[in-house]
């Protein structure tokens, strides 16, 4: 396919979930321009796996989605820009980031759901919204435990891997998934693996915390 604009970040985006971004390097105010020619005004956003967003040289994923603009806010000195998550995919060929990164990319199949996936679904969120009651006593945390999700079953499941409390490179092997239940059944398991290494490292005397860890 033609090339597609790209926004390396560090932070990965899923399918249905907001990215709110402070655009203020000419490359990608250019891209912005660009972008909001095409009436489907969409980008890719990858996580960034060593560097940082300004400057270039940095090493990223081969895997993301893409962001469709829902709003621009104006700031000083930088353009605000709100959009969502869609589509899935894989990058099969970096071109040249003159004027801005590029790739060719392959998009993902889309997960399908099925009604049998229901008490795995209901299972993942009771685990994602305790997980995020629980860590939120030991550390800060971007989304809270009573975050709402959408009515769409495979939407929702991607929302509940994006609130879940779990690294970046966690995250982006949730991405790849080739199913739905696979999907959740990994967000369960790597939430709760998450919130054993926050709670364990506060050290062994707390048996309350193993015990609700347990009840998971």
């Amino acid at each position: 396919m033609s090339a597609f604009p790209m926004f390396p970040l560090g932070t990965v985006l899923f399918p249905s979930m907001p990215a709110v971004l402070r655009i203020f390097e000419e490359r990608y105010l250019v891209m912005l321009a660009r972008v909001l020619e095409d009436e489907t005004s969409e980008f890719g956003i990858v996580l960034i796996e060593r560097g940082t967003e300004v400057g270039g040289g940095e090493h990223r994923f081969d895997v993301g989605s893409v962001a469709k603009i829902t709003q621009l806010l104006e700031g000083e000195g930088f353009v605000g820009v709100v959009a969502e998550g869609t589509r899935r995919f894989e990058v099969e060929e970096w071109l040249d980031d003159d004027p801005y990164p590029r790739a060719r990319v392959r998009f993902l199949p889309e997960l399908v759901w099925d009604d049998a996936y229901q008490p795995l679904f209901d299972e993942t969120e009771k685990v994602v919204r305790r997980s995020l009651a629980q860590a939120s006593e030991f550390e800060e945390q971007r989304w809270s435990s009573d975050v709402e999700l959408v009515d769409d079953p495979v939407s929702a499941a991607w929302q509940l891997a994006g609130v879940a409390p779990i690294g970046e490179l966690d995250q982006i092997s949730l991405l790849r998934a080739e199913t739905l239940d696979v999907l959740l059944t990994e967000v369960q398991r790597l939430t709760l693996g998450a919130l054993e290494a926050i709670t364990s490292s506060l050290g062994d005397d707390d048996d309350d915390l193993d015990d609700e860890l347990r009840e998971l």
